[in-house]
């Protein structure tokens, strides 16, 4: 997703179909972080915008509070960090399987079961 900051707030607010007062409350409550200009404009990014429609999803059709909405980015942030986790751990895990691989001792030896001597039986008679 595009991180670079780009929209204005009126532009940002018209592309999601949202009030720009509701982008600032959004802001407020912390629901979403525009990037600053040095002039203290400020300008969202495409990631922004999807942030923004996600909240909008879940405020229209699933009738979430923001309380409610906030649970849910936690909790998909969450998730996000331990999807990260894992692929990281899998990485190393694969990687440390490989290193046991390269060790492993490649030359194959017939094994050949030890004889037994003959044993010559005589008669005793």
């Amino acid at each position: 997703m595009d991180e670079r900051p780009r929209y204005m707030i009126s532009v940002a607010a018209e592309l999601v179909g949202m009030h720009p007062q509701t982008l600032r409350t959004y802001e407020q409550k912390g629901l979403v972080q525009p990037k600053r200009t040095a002039g203290n404009t400020r300008l969202y990014s495409e990631a922004d915008l999807e942030r923004l429609r996600l909240i909008q999803k879940l405020t229209t059709q699933l009738g979430l509070n923001l309380a409610g909405v906030e649970a849910v980015l936690d909790l998909e942030e969450q998730l996000r960090r331990m999807r990260s986790r894992m692929e990281r751990l899998e990485r190393e895990m694969h990687e440390a399987i490989r290193q046991v691989h390269k060790q492993y001792r490649r030359d194959l030896v017939l094994y050949e079961p030890a004889r037994l001597p003959e044993r010559r039986w005589t008669s005793t008679s």
